[in-house]
């Protein structure tokens, strides 16, 4: 595995996708919760929930957006954006809606980087693949994704000043 990498992502919308991405071992990420401790990390007051992002963030080489249709929306990814910002952290974004979660795509989201003042310059890559007909090939884009995740992973923009 090339690094260890933070994910951020849209817990209830998209874990069955963000599964996907950890299965293919291309990189060690931060174990992923199951809905019971995810529940437990939630039910943490605001300082408790930033105090985990913080224990999971501190010895990872990078941190990457997961991002679904509602990812932009969400309060903690936004937090964790600003904060990898700050830590100058490298950080890059994934579409994830072109991958099958209970056998369906989903449709494109907004960039969550546009929603944290002061962070520029972060590139999205996105393997969503599409058949003949326009429809979206989930196997195609897992195996896209499989196939470039770890360079894509070596490409985050860190915050020079």
């Amino acid at each position: 595995m090339a690094k260890s990498v933070f994910y951020s992502f849209h817990y209830e919308r998209d874990v069955h996708r963000v599964q996907l991405v950890r299965n293919i071992n291309a990189l060690a990420g931060q174990p992923l919760l199951n809905a019971q401790d995810w529940e437990e990390v939630r039910r943490r007051n605001a300082a408790g929930i930033r105090d985990w992002i913080h224990e999971q963030m501190i010895y990872t080489k990078a941190v990457i957006v997961l991002i679904g249709s509602r990812t932009a929306s969400r309060e903690w990814v936004l937090y964790e954006i600003a904060k990898a910002w700050q830590d100058k952290r490298p950080l890059l974004g994934v579409r994830i809606h072109g991958l099958s979660s209970f056998g369906k795509s989903d449709v494109v989201g907004p960039d969550p980087f546009d929603e944290v003042a002061g962070v520029s310059g972060v590139p999205v890559f996105d393997p969503t693949r599409v058949d003949r007909w326009g429809r979206v090939d989930t196997k195609a884009t897992y195996s896209n994704l499989a196939d470039n995740l770890e360079r894509w992973s070596e490409q985050g923009a860190v915050r020079s000043a």
